[in-house]
């Protein structure tokens, strides 16, 4: 696909899944054939905050998610160290320059080990700037198992410029649209409901009368809104959906 209609039909959708297939596929043309999305608006200066709050996309194979993803090894991949502390494009030769040094944690080589065992060997990693001081968001193109780094770094040096033009034209997009994170998929259409009344500053009163249920139904339906998302406050709860665009917003995925 050209990039023009590219660009112009992740433009127009409406849903990550859509953008994210598109992608994919789109990456396959410059020799990625494995990709990895991580985004939070949540991080601290700590490290990368509660797993729960993340959007992650992914077409690895599932025993990859369950290790790298599930299993949290993420947290102490090399790259994902690199793309907290930097912005703009990095090819993974940096892994082998810093095991060279001698500078990896035992943790970041485990998490190298577990890579290469899944043949994520060979690729480039994106860090996005961020929109604020608590988001971070990255991607990780891997290469075919039998494409070498050096092969990556020629194929960057050709076509690199368009590939990180189009990774930040879908990241800016994707977080644009709802996200899916665990917590976000707790939420019933009536609890966001709900929130967006209140958001609008309306009272219990005001949002029965609206939706034509009790005072009491509203109430209860605010109390599973803050259980589904992990927070102790209605305000908490409101500004959470709004930072992960779950209200407020044209159409919901």
């Amino acid at each position: 696909m050209k990039t023009e209609r590219f660009l112009s039909e992740i433009i127009q959708a409406d849903l990550i899944r859509d953008v994210w297939e598109l992608h994919v596929s789109k990456m396959r043309e410059y020799n990625f054939d494995r990709l990895v999305y991580g985004f939070t608006h949540f991080s601290t200066d700590d490290g990368l905050g509660d797993p729960n709050d993340f959007t992650f996309l992914t077409n690895h194979s599932t025993d990859y998610i369950n290790g790298f993803i599930n299993d949290g090894l993420f947290k102490d991949a090399p790259m994902t160290n690199w793309a907290q502390a930097n912005n703009g494009a990095c090819s993974w030769s940096h892994i082998a320059k810093r095991m060279q040094s001698a500078t990896l944690s035992p943790g970041e080589l485990a998490t190298i080990a577990f890579n290469q065992k899944h043949d994520v060997k060979a690729g480039y990693t994106i860090s996005f700037k961020a929109p604020s001081l608590r988001s971070k968001g990255a991607i990780g193109l891997t290469a075919p198992k039998d494409m070498s780094q050096k092969e990556v770094d020629e194929n960057w040096k050709e076509f690199g410029d368009e590939i990180l033009l189009i990774n930040n034209v879908v990241h800016l997009k994707i977080i644009a649209l709802p996200l899916e994170t665990p917590a976000a998929l707790n939420l019933t259409k009536r609890q966001i409901q709900v929130l967006q009344w209140v958001s609008d500053g309306k009272t219990l009163q005001d949002v029965s009368i609206l939706l034509n249920i009790s005072p009491a139904t509203v109430e209860k339906h605010l109390r599973l809104a803050r259980q589904g998302l992990g927070v102790e406050t209605t305000a908490q709860a409101i500004m959470k959906t709004v930072r992960q665009n779950q209200i407020h917003i044209t159409k919901r995925s």
